[in-house]
């Protein structure tokens, strides 16, 4: 069995987006030689998350309304959490959203439903993060 890893780094300029980055996953998947087995993607920080939907700016926008109204960013008093930082709602919303995905690889692609996708999903932007993409098989 053979094993692959890489990193995805972002750092996007505002407090919330969604990402597509299905196609840095694939590169990678095409990158290791690795032709049947398991994609592992994970958000390496607690205020961000990786999943997989549909590429429709509609259901995008239909998240984060809906986070937002599970979570909302502020008041910042409403959370016991914020006091040296104020992104306790970026930690609830990641909570709701995951942590990673994974997904089988099938004679070197990944083997995705219909319409289905990798996200990166930041809740607390304007700083470094990391994605872990892990790549299992033979």
């Amino acid at each position: 069995m053979k094993s692959f890893r890489k990193e995805l780094h972002f750092h996007l300029p505002t407090r919330r987006g969604i990402v597509n980055i299905t196609p840095q996953v694939e590169e990678a998947l095409r990158g290791s030689g690795i032709r049947e087995g398991l994609v592992l993607v994970n958000a390496m920080n607690i205020t961000a998350s990786v999943f997989i939907n549909d590429d429709e700016s509609g259901l995008h926008h239909d998240y984060e309304a809906w986070l937002e109204k599970l979570a909302p960013e502020k008041p910042y008093s409403q959370y016991r959490h914020n006091g040296f930082e104020d992104n306790a709602d970026a930690h609830l919303k990641r909570t709701v959203m995951g942590r990673e995905v994974v997904v089988a690889v099938t004679e070197g692609k990944l083997d995705f439903g219909t319409w289905e996708q990798i996200f990166y999903f930041e809740f607390d932007g304007k700083r470094d993060k990391r994605v872990l993409i892990k790549i299992i098989g033979e």
